[in-house]
């Protein structure tokens, strides 16, 4: 009688064991990278322009107006796709990145950029130079690919421990198609990497570093905090980025190093002073009690200014107060 089973050589289950692992890897990557894929036809050109926006009108808390004043680093933009992150909210700074939120350096990042382009992962580099106060703009013309479609891009606030603005993977490519125009604001970060809590902070490294982080109007919640403005829901924008496609490819440049200022662009953003309340220290202790022993003596606390109010905020209160009081020499004879 004949078995209904059907042997199969060893080396043929070998082959379909093959097959099917191969079959079930290319379907995993297909699901990753669905919805991510850029099928746009050709490259597109996009001018990138960043508006610092930051002034003693709109940030009057501790404005740095010396040594030195508020000015703005090299924008750096990285186009990439999605193997490369220059930076990520809610995770560890890199050192490149270490290395540019406390000094403005670029040198570990474009390192980083260079080895991450062999693997094809990042397209090209990009840097401006900088803004010499906290009001101005710069602009770099990109050219992104379908394998390269995202947009990274970071600012340092020059002074500060670690703080800057920037942007995490920005996709230009959409449905197949590369997007004409994006306009968005932008709030500053803490890199996590220093413990500063003022523009002027001298270095103090924040050990373990801890991940990077949003700078809001009550966090940190700390009222030394720089950008603590706690009757604000939220900080005004610190700065916007506008990104529209060219009808052209960019201009070769040797050395990626551009400052376009469109005309255009170069309206100045309007937007409402930010009110800063007085903010006064401690009373000092009671001074010693003087005066006639018949009708009783008077005392003395002081207290001082620590911020002064502006944008009409609350005004400061009185910085002296006096209460009676009967004199120790008074207190003696009795």
């Amino acid at each position: 009688m004949m078995s209904s089973e059907i042997l199969v050589p060893g080396w043929l289950q070998q082959l379909l064991v093959v097959l099917l692992r191969f079959t079930l890897s290319c379907a995993a990557l297909v699901n990753s990278t669905n919805g991510t894929e850029c099928s746009a036809r050709g490259p597109a050109s996009y001018i990138v322009v960043f508006t610092g926006h930051w002034s003693p009108q709109t940030f009057p808390k501790q404005y740095p107006l010396f040594r030195p004043p508020a000015q703005w680093s090299k924008l750096m933009v990285v186009t990439h796709n999605e193997q490369y992150r220059l930076w990520q909210e809610g995770a560890p700074a890199s050192d490149g990145m270490k290395s540019f939120a406390e000094q403005g350096l670029t040198v570990d990042l474009v390192k980083d950029a260079k080895e991450a382009r062999k693997r094809r992962s990042v397209g090209s580099m990009y840097r401006t130079a900088g803004i010499p106060s906290g009001i101005g703009h710069s602009s770099t013309e990109v050219l992104l690919t379908p394998r390269s479609p995202l947009v990274s891009l970071i600012v340092k606030l020059i002074p500060s421990p670690d703080w800057f603005v920037g942007v995490d993977g920005l996709n230009l490519c959409e449905g197949g198609k590369w997007k004409q125009e994006v306009t968005f604001d932008l709030h500053p970060f803490d890199a996590g990497t220093d413990s500063g809590f003022t523009f002027s902070s001298p270095n103090f490294p924040t050990t373990p570093p801890e991940n990077i982080t949003m700078i809001t109007s009550q966090k940190p919640n700390h009222p030394a905090n720089s950008f603590y403005y706690p009757r604000l829901n939220e900080l005004p924008p610190l700065a916007t980025i506008w990104v529209k496609r060219q009808s052209r490819l960019p201009v070769r440049q040797q050395n990626r190093l551009s400052n376009h200022i469109l005309p255009d662009a170069s309206k100045p953003h309007r937007f409402s002073e930010t009110p800063l309340d007085c903010e006064v220290s401690m009373w000092s202790s009671w001074g010693l009690c003087f005066g006639p022993c018949a009708r009783g003596g008077l005392r003395h606390r002081t207290r001082y200014i620590l911020l002064k109010p502006a944008n009409s905020g609350s005004p400061c209160p009185e910085l002296e107060e006096q209460e009676e009081c009967t004199p120790h020499n008074c207190l003696a004879d009795q």
